[in-house]
């Protein structure tokens, strides 16, 4: 009898001991979940701030600039007061473009700065997200986008230089000039959680007639005009390369342009936008 007793005892025993340690398993598993539930959202929110986001209207107006041409084109981003990387609109000053460069009007940057002003914005949400494209299938910047970024934006607390190329690949450096300063890829993306607005073509063309004029290859000078006490200058190519130029592929052209690019002898100065 004794010995029945205690095997009833040991088997309840154990059969307790399960429970509790079945309860203690998934205790942990809770709060394990509990516990990287927060990392979670961090990794979710750092990678939304290191983005540069488009609202999709103001992407796709972008990209209907750069396809009006075989040019490039240049703009602003702008932003609202809390989301400095989130581009709600891409807006275009009066420019002359060619296929290597744009050269921004002087009056239509300050007109324009100065009608964003009177919207109640901030610079930071109207002048530091530089848009421009390239008529090639390489975003990458050439040495006079890296000097007008340093240059025209170096006294920016931060700024962005956007490429984007006709395949649609686009380079993003995010750079700072605070403290010690910096500057970092960043990914680009077209944010479709938010409300955003249908296409609206016939503004648009209206915009790139008004704003956006082609630059006569014999007319492409190296003069350069002034910017907030920067430069922005056009570039210049010897007539017989252009001429070849003409007539080369995509992939050559990019050849071509990278090469000009760090060969000085070929500009009569450095060209800027």
């Amino acid at each position: 009898m004794k010995i029945y007793v205690q095997t009833v005892l040991m088997k309840a025993r154990l059969k307790m001991n399960k429970k509790e340690a079945r309860k203690t398993r998934i205790k942990a598993s809770q709060n394990s979940q509990k516990s990287e539930l927060p990392a979670r959202r961090r990794t979710a929110n750092q990678s939304k701030r290191l983005c540069l986001r488009f609202n999709p209207t103001a992407w796709a107006k972008l990209l209907y600039f750069r396809d009006k041409s075989d040019n490039e084109v240049g703009g602003f981003g702008i932003t609202g007061p809390d989301d400095l990387l989130f581009v709600q609109d891409f807006v275009t000053v009066k420019q002359q473009v060619t296929c290597v460069s744009v050269k921004f009007d002087d009056e239509a940057v300050a007109n324009f700065f100065e009608d964003q002003v009177d919207l109640g914005r901030r610079p930071e949400q109207f002048a530091r997200i530089w848009c421009h494209s390239h008529p090639g299938m390489s975003p990458e910047p050439s040495m006079i986008d890296e000097d007008t970024f340093v240059r025209v934006f170096g006294n920016c607390q931060w700024s962005v230089m956007l490429i984007v190329a006709e395949d649609n690949k686009t380079y993003a450096k995010l750079r700072f000039n605070v403290g010690p300063g910096g500057q970092v890829l960043i990914p680009v993306g077209v944010d479709y959680s938010c409300e955003f607005e249908p296409s609206n073509r016939r503004v648009w063309a209206a915009e790139y007639e008004a704003n956006v004029a082609t630059e006569p290859v014999t007319n492409i000078s190296a003069s350069q005009d002034s910017f907030d006490q920067d430069e922005f200058g056009g570039t210049a190519l010897p007539y017989d390369i252009l001429d070849e130029f003409e007539e080369m592929g995509l992939a050559e052209r990019q050849a071509v342009l990278d090469e000009l690019a760090v060969r000085s002898e070929f500009w009569d100065e450095e060209g800027v936008l």
